[in-house]
């Protein structure tokens, strides 16, 4: 059995000025059952050209869980080879970081969505866990 408890994303708002065009930053890491947890995915992200005040919670946890992958299929791939080529990439990164575990643990691992203080203020809401 995997060291791992579950995977979490944690969203921030990359604009913390005043600008209204909606940015956030994400970054993807496995918790292990010893509470440690190991990065993933530093590179995620989007902007958007709409306002803040249209954005909800649950668009951007959705949107959230879009961006960490597994990413559409590309050329002449299809779906489920570019979902386990994508959990493929994750379990190599695990690893490379000493943690063994099958690829169909991770597909089936929960994915919790975490929202920054920030952004959570520029959401209006007051409370930053989902599963």
């Amino acid at each position: 059995m995997s060291p791992i408890i579950r995977l979490v994303s944690f969203a921030d708002s990359d604009n913390a000025t005043t600008g209204e065009t909606v940015e956030v930053s994400v970054r993807h890491e496995a918790e292990l059952d010893n509470g440690k947890l190991v990065l993933l995915l530093n590179d995620r992200g989007w902007c958007s050209s709409g306002h803040w005040s249209e954005v909800r919670q649950q668009e951007i946890e959705e949107t959230v869980r879009v961006v960490v992958g597994p990413d559409e299929p590309y050329g002449e791939e299809n779906v489920e080879e570019a979902i386990t080529g994508h959990w493929a990439y994750i379990q190599d990164i695990l690893t490379q970081q000493g943690i063994e575990v099958r690829v169909s643990e991770l597909r089936e691992m929960q994915h919790d969505v975490v929202l920054s203080k920030r952004l959570q203020d520029r959401l209006g809401i007051g409370n930053n866990h989902s599963g």
